[in-house]
């Protein structure tokens, strides 16, 4: 059962934005902390010598290194930091490393993952398609008789979730408090480009008011331009503000990034600690397409560590029964799609939904 509200005080949290600094691994930490060893000079070993999942029992080899299944492992690229404040448990990460050592970790990762996508395998489909649904609308002319419909329809075909904007979660909630499906927030939409600071309130906002699922729009202008440190400082400081029992999910605009940038994407997603990836918002160019969740969910696979797995959701372009069986077999484990009632009925043996050209 999902609660509606989560677990902690959000407001015992330390914020956690960027400093001052041109430096974009710079990030402002909570005071009156002790100062952190400088292993700046540290170097990820050559992949030759790094220890392969099950050369030792524990969780780090004997170099030290955070050991990553199926891709060797990472170098030592953060320091974490707990502490408890309050009821929330906080863990910081400070980047130590490069853009060099990540393009490594990226180029070992990478060999891995294609191997695994050339075997083209077909998932399961659940017999309950529009309980993987994220019933979704993100209209920025939103009403309120609009967003009640929407959570009217997710009682009524039992959809995952409802996803919208920040300023309607408080809405949904009220609206679906009797049931267990949890809301959905987009942070940083659609663009991507906008702040830390920016997104960190928008999480605040979100979460404050009971989101349990956060969709984070990564600023894919950096990754193409291979900013990578910069990126997993954003991405561990946004899982530190939202952290378990929140879910999230990185939406990385796939049809902005050749297969290369999908699996750097990835691999920093996952080093940071989100839970789903996701392929789009819907709003620039094309949406989910098969091929790319199929890559994805390889990323998923050769990256899992520690029992952890992130899943794949597909969005974008998915408005009829077909498309999401296409997409679940191709490795997604959710859908985020405007047409979900369509599809629902569809499922349920109804008319075959229209095929229009509006719809998330």
């Amino acid at each position: 059962m999902y609660k509606t509200q989560p677990d902690y005080d959000f407001d015992t949290q330390p914020r956690l934005l960027h400093s001052s600094s041109s430096n974009p691994n710079d990030i402002t930490l909570p005071e009156n902390k002790e100062p952190e060893r400088d292993i700046s000079s540290q170097r990820p070993a050559p992949i030759s010598e790094r220890s392969q999942p099950g050369d030792e029992s524990t969780e780090y080899n004997r170099r030290g290194e955070r050991k990553a299944s199926g891709v060797g492992t990472l170098p030592p690229a953060f320091v974490e930091r707990g502490e408890v404040r309050g009821r929330a448990e906080m863990t910081t990460r400070e980047v130590k490393f490069g853009d060099g050592e990540w393009e490594t970790v990226i180029k070992e990762a990478e060999e891995k993952i294609h191997e695994a996508v050339r075997e083209e395998r077909k998932f399961g489909v659940p017999k309950n398609v529009a309980g993987t649904i994220d019933h979704t609308f993100l209209k920025l002319d939103a009403t309120e008789q609009q967003v009640g419909k929407l959570c009217e329809e997710a009682r009524g075909k039992g959809f995952a979730t409802v996803c919208v904007r920040p300023d309607w979660v408080s809405l949904c909630i009220s609206k679906l408090h009797e049931t267990n499906i949890p809301v959905a927030a987009v942070i940083g939409f659609h663009e991507g480009t906008y702040t830390l600071e920016h997104k960190i309130s928008e999480i605040d906002t979100s979460t404050k008011a009971g989101a349990l699922e956060l969709d984070v729009v990564l600023n894919y202008p950096d990754l193409i331009a291979k900013h990578y440190a910069k990126i997993y400082t954003e991405l561990s400081t946004i899982r530190a503000r939202g952290a378990a029992p929140v879910a999230l999910k990185l939406i990385l605009e796939t049809s902005q990034l050749d297969s290369r940038q999908i699996v750097a994407a990835c691999t920093i997603a996952n080093a940071a600690g989100f839970d789903f990836v996701k392929t789009s918002t819907g709003f620039n160019g094309q949406g989910a397409t098969v091929e790319n969740v199929r890559l994805m969910r390889a990323c998923c696979e050769v990256l899992a560590e520690g029992g952890r797995t992130m899943k794949v959701k597909a969005s974008g372009g998915i408005r009829a029964f077909g498309d999401a069986v296409e997409m679940l077999e191709a490795g997604a484990s959710r859908l985020g799609c405007s047409a979900g009632v369509a599809i629902a009925e569809e499922e349920r043996g109804g008319k075959k939904a229209e095929r229009g050209n509006e719809g998330y």
